[in-house]
């Protein structure tokens, strides 16, 4: 397959910018893997599908203030991405404008708080620069306090301090992502609680998600592409609670394709899960075989990305281009902070 034949038309204006009042108000499209069939429905339907004895799996990654802005010795304004901590006080990060900040130059983000970063490496490609933060031991204090939630590129406004807690699942608890795992924001506590005293029994992971999400493919050959690493961790209780549900006969949904790069990146060879923690760059795309979810909840991702070719690789590409047709014509709202899509 080539990357060209995983692409479709997106208008623009179905790109939310806010998301909904309410987080479980958002519109919910189910897909039938079996079949195709295709129904629309309201995320708090989510109920008629997971059923008591199933198991729910989230990512509770918790979003980082990871933007920050500064200005170099010479009065030049900087803009930091926070890509990955290398060491303490140290990381890896996306700067703006890269080619003209040499090794050495400090960029000065608060000096009254004495806040800087040094530049610690000669320009990458894509402005990959490392940067060691003084005082390097409170880095994470001064994150807090001066930075910004980094919301994704396609979503052209201002941050606003609601962006806060609303780019923000409600059970993030892992500082780490410079991204949210987007299929959780649909859930409130009540919804979850209800859940759980229905009987339905939730499982967590880590995947602390990268920028690099974002990234639209280029290459034709897509196979070629290699994703950036992720740090991610799969315990023995969650894998317990996925081997017993199956056992029972109940299905395991995973909530999100950053929960199912995790579960897949601890998938051994002979098929069973094994707890581990450590870094993944797992692309998964057809035809590779997910054993791990028996039903994923998503949200509606970008043409040519890496995780449309994963939800094509659970679903099949023709099933996940005709519902995302069908999704396109009765004005769903995609990405980030648009609705949600259950497969089955």
């Amino acid at each position: 397959m080539k990357l060209s034949e995983f692409s479709y038309t997106l208008p623009e204006e179905l790109i939310a910018l806010e998301p909904v009042p309410e987080r479980t108000s958002s519109r919910l499209l189910v897909l039938s893997r079996k079949d195709g069939k295709i129904s629309h429905q309201k995320f708090r339907n989510l109920t008629d599908y997971i059923k008591p004895g199933d198991a729910l799996i989230l990512n509770d990654t918790r979003v980082i203030p990871a933007r920050l802005y500064g200005t170099r010795p010479t009065g030049g304004e900087v803009e930091i991405l926070l890509l990955q901590e290398l060491m303490p006080g140290t990381w890896e990060t996306l700067v703006r404008p890269s080619g003209r900040i040499k090794a050495g130059t400090e960029i000065l983000i608060n000096p009254e708080a004495g806040f800087s970063g040094t530049v610690i490496d000669d320009p990458q490609d894509g402005g990959v620069r490392k940067i060691e933060f003084n005082p390097a031991g409170k880095f994470w204090e001064m994150l807090v306090r001066f930075g910004e939630i980094p919301l994704p590129p396609y979503i052209k406004r201002k941050v606003k301090p609601e962006d806060a807690h609303q780019y923000q699942t409600v059970f993030a608890k892992h500082a780490g992502a410079v991204a949210a795992p987007t299929a959780g924001l649909h859930f409130d506590q009540d919804f979850l609680k209800n859940f759980e005293k229905s009987g339905v029994r939730l499982g967590w992971i880590t995947l602390h998600v990268g920028y690099g999400t974002f990234k639209t493919l280029v290459q034709e050959d897509f196979a070629k592409h290699t994703l950036h690493e992720e740090f991610f961790r799969v315990t023995d209780e969650v894998i317990q609670l996925i081997e017993s549900t199956r056992r029972s006969g109940s299905k395991v949904f995973v909530c999100g394709t950053t929960a199912l790069r995790a579960l897949e990146s601890s998938k051994q060879e002979d098929g069973s899960l094994k707890a581990c923690e450590g870094r993944t760059s797992i692309f998964i795309y057809p035809p590779y075989q997910i054993t791990t979810a028996d039903a994923l909840i998503t949200n509606f991702h970008l043409p040519r990305t890496s995780l449309l070719l994963l939800v094509s690789a659970f679903a099949g590409r023709e099933n996940i281009l005709k519902a995302y047709e069908s999704a396109v014509k009765e004005k769903y709202r995609f990405a980030s902070y648009g609705d949600a899509m259950l497969i089955k």
